[in-house]
């Protein structure tokens, strides 16, 4: 026999399926031939009984198939192809045929799993992504403490959040819940579930993960439900009841904004379809930059991270009264295979990545010693912050329930700082600082209000211009009016687009050009009524500003307005802010009458003085005292502030307004105004603009009768050397004018603030000043060698002015102070 002889390749087969052999008529040397053939062929079959699986990287020499599903399945033996879905998980080409051949048992439940795939997805159903969503066995883990081994499901089952949530090793899940015996759990885990752990284990996934019924699915229907990481097998992820992925997303543009039962109306935690400019809204579909940079490996392929993202946001504004934690995530993440296991490792990481950012877990959320929102090597830490208005407690409250040390030093003798109720009102809180929410979807205002079981009352649009006099103004004057004065911001808006900060003008100084340029260009005329009520939308304006708009920058008067702002209805808190700040307070140390009069940072740790000459030691300082008192150098600081962020703090202005809340007899104004939260006052001319120009109805319910007013512009100078009579008396000639028809009588209590006149206060909100910019927000908020940091509504670009911005500047600083 030649050595050199040339053998011809074999169809690579399993021995039960080798063709018959024919008889043939042979020489003895044939024989002899085939005789040796024979042998060659046995060595072959027997090198051929186990094929490795082709994907490069993969660690199974020996694959098994999981599927089982043909009759000639190769199981644990030999097969032409095996198809990888991860390093522990393969499928035999016998097991492909059946689903895949339109001859084979299996085509029909392929064919209808594709239908239905095709007609909600936007994946290819490939046979692969068939037996990822519906023949990988699930795995779960035991739930005892002392345990915690996975546990491979047997096919037939189906893994439902109660059975995770109950699992035992050795659990009967058919028909019984009774166990088979007490050493189940010594039973040796599957050797595959220590790679899963391993970083490279997931690169080796064919498929990303896809959700089973997600409780983000209610949220998620106008979406292709993998986009989003869910499934779209599942009937809870269809997308559009009858409709094809033929349906262009434009179509989906009038989508209303999802809820869900039972969930509160102003939680709107994801993006719709084409919808755009919603505060603390996220895209379901597309991963935040700093999630991005926390989590990069996600970066060529998301699915993953957005499908738990998405759950857990989901399951947070479901329930956002108790801590979200991963022991209740686990039982919601449904998904078949082994990269279950990979899922619930994962959903802790991004939990507390989302707890640290205070997208969930947050609030008044309180929380014990022994259930700390973050791992332990978050809590070494130590930190003093410097005020306790609504900053520093959103601050004090996040780091508390992260498990980091705190300690709040206060200048005054209460907490707040501009949130301040007063309560003497007859059933009635009057806030003497802020009490309206300005747009609820989202505000964390309505968040906390939702875990207080707070009512909100929204705020009608409804809004009389009262002359002096007591005339009503028609209302098709006030709408002509607004429409001009609007319309003069919008060529403000067109002005300073190619305008450098030095080219920058006084926003009032901006709007006379534009109007005296539009009277001579058009020639229109406006009555002197008309003249009036311009200046009583001015006088809206500067209460917005908190400012005369001769000091307010034409260029940055409205530089939050790029960002977008937090929609939906107006509120009046009628239990006021402080009901929120006093249970953020909750369990916090904070110490009263300890005004800081310095921070050295100069060495390893701070070192806060107080004004009683104590020394304070800590690792970290947040200040969030107002703007006015970084202006004034309330605090020294060593070394000193650098230029930049003292050209920002002073490139900011310090915004005064004064409130004044009347108590009456009766309810006098019913009779004229109806139906409506406040009414307007039409100044009688320009120097009178911002005096009462609006009042306010505090009780929604109609039953006491008090009224509220603000005082705004160059008439908060006008009033600040008057005292409180005198204050009064102006408010009540203002009061008997405007109900000139009826007697008004003289109120039974009152009050008027003295904001400027506090000397740990000082100020309102702050407004960018002429030459300033919004940038100056960024500058005054970045921290100091990850030493000093900095809080309050001046340190918010995008939300300034309010509690809400104020809030979440605290919980901005938290997340950076817990990062570092």
């Amino acid at each position: 026999m030649s050595t050199g002889r040339v053998r011809t390749k074999k169809k690579a087969c399993s021995s039960d399926q080798s063709p018959d052999n024919l008889p043939v008529r042979s020489s003895g040397r044939q024989v002899k031939k085939k005789a040796a053939e024979a042998a060659d062929d046995d060595d072959e079959a027997s090198e051929k009984k186990y094929r490795k699986c082709e994907k490069a990287g993969c660690t199974a020499t020996c694959p098994v198939c999981f599927a089982s599903a043909a009759e000639r399945c190769a199981k644990n033996g030999y097969t032409s192809r095996w198809y990888h879905l991860s390093c522990g998980e393969h499928f035999c080409n016998e097991c492909f045929d059946h689903y895949y051949r339109s001859h084979k048992d299996g085509y029909e439940k392929y064919t209808a799993w594709k239908r239905i795939w095709t007609s909600n997805g936007k994946s290819e159903p490939s046979p692969k992504a068939f037996m990822a969503d519906q023949q990988l066995p699930y795995w779960v883990q035991c739930t005892k403490p002392e345990c915690g081994k996975w546990r491979q499901l047997t096919k037939e089952i189906q893994l439902t959040p109660q059975i995770a949530k109950t699992y035992r090793c050795g659990m009967k899940l058919n028909n019984s819940t009774k166990t088979e015996g007490s050493d189940q759990c010594s039973m040796p885990e599957d050797l595959r579930v220590a790679e899963v752990s391993d970083h490279w284990w997931y690169s080796m996934l064919i498929l990303p993960p896809l959700l089973k019924d997600s409780v983000a699915a209610p949220f998620l229907a106008a979406y292709y439900p993998d986009c989003v990481g869910m499934s779209p097998s599942c009937t809870s992820t269809n997308r559009l009841p009858g409709e094809s992925n033929l349906v262009k997303l434009e179509h989906l543009k009038s989508v209303p904004n999802v809820t869900v039962a039972g969930m509160n109306k102003y939680f709107q935690p994801f993006y719709q379809p084409n919808e755009c400019g919603k505060a603390l809204c996220v895209r379901p579909d597309v991963m935040e930059l700093d999630e991005l940079y926390e989590f990069p490996e996600y970066s060529r392929d998301p699915t993953m991270y957005l499908a738990l993202r998405n759950l857990i946001l989901a399951l947070w504004y479901t329930n956002c009264k108790e801590a979200l934690t991963p022991q209740k995530c686990i039982h919601h993440i449904i998904v078949r295979g082994l990269v279950r296991i990979r899922c619930v490792q994962e959903m802790e990481r991004i939990l507390y990545f989302m707890t640290r950012k205070g997208l969930i877990n947050t609030g008044i959320l309180s929380v014990s010693p022994d259930q700390h929102l973050l791992p332990k090597e978050y809590h070494n830490k130590s930190v003093i912050i410097v005020g306790a208005g609504a900053a520093g407690l959103a601050a004090a409250r996040q780091l508390h329930n992260f498990g980091i040390k705190v300690i709040i030093l206060e200048a005054k003798d209460r907490i707040g700082g501009r949130v301040w109720d007063d309560k003497t009102f007859t059933g009635v809180t009057v806030g003497r600082g802020a009490q309206i929410v300005n747009g609820c979807v989202n505000n964390p205002m309505a968040l906390m209000c939702e875990q207080l079981g707070i009512k909100m009352h929204k705020l009608g649009e409804k809004c009389d211009l009262i002359q002096e006099g007591g005339r009503i103004t028609d209302p098709t004057i006030d709408k002509r009016m607004d429409f001009h004065f609007n319309a003069i911001l919008d060529v403000v808006s067109e002005w300073r687009k190619d305008k450098t900060q030095h080219q920058d003008v006084p926003l009032g100084e901006k709007i006379q050009e534009i109007y005296k340029a539009f009277i001579q260009e058009s020639g229109i005329q406006f009555s002197e009524l008309e003249e009036k009520v311009l200046q009583f939308h001015l006088s809206n304006l500067e209460y917005a500003c908190g400012s005369n708009l001769s000091q307010v920058s034409a260029r940055s008067w409205d530089h939050n307005e790029f960002f977008a702002q937090f929609a939906g209805d107006h509120t009046l808190l009628t239990v006021g802010y402080s009901t929120v700040i006093d249970k953020l307070a909750e369990g916090l140390d904070i110490r009263l009458n300890f005004p800081v009069q310095s921070i050295d940072y100069s060495g390893e740790e701070v070192q806060i003085t107080t004004a009683d000459g104590t020394v304070w030691t800590t690792q970290k300082v947040l200040v969030t005292v107002p703007l006015a008192l970084l202006q004034k150098n309330a605090i020294q600081f060593n070394p000193p502030l650098s230029e930049k962020k003292i050209k920002a703090i002073n490139s900011l202005g310090a915004g005064v307004i004064e409130k004044i809340a009347l108590q009456f007899p009766y309810r006098f104004w019913d009779s004229k105004i109806q139906g409506a939260d406040f009414f307007g006052h039409v100044p009688p001319n320009a120097s009178q603009r911002g005096l009462f120009s609006v009042f306010y109805d505090m009780d929604p319910e109609g039953k006491e009768s008090i009224l509220m007013s603000v005082v705004t512009g160059d008439a908060v100078t006008t009033i600040k050397n008057l005292d409180d009579q005198q204050v009064l008396q102006q408010c009540m000639t203002v009061l008997r004018e405007l109900f000139k028809e009826q007697e008004v009588p003289d109120p039974v209590k009152f009050f008027v603030t003295r904001w400027s006149n506090d000397p740990w206060l000082q100020m309102a909100y702050s407004f960018v000043k002429t030459g300033g910019s919004g940038e100056a927000y960024d500058m005054i908020a970045e921290d100091i060698q990850g030493k000093v940091f900095f809080a309050g509504e001046a340190t918010n670009r995008h939300f300034p002015q309010t509690v809400t911005g104020a809030y979440l500047s605290g919980v901005r600083e938290a997340s950076k102070i817990a990062a570092f």
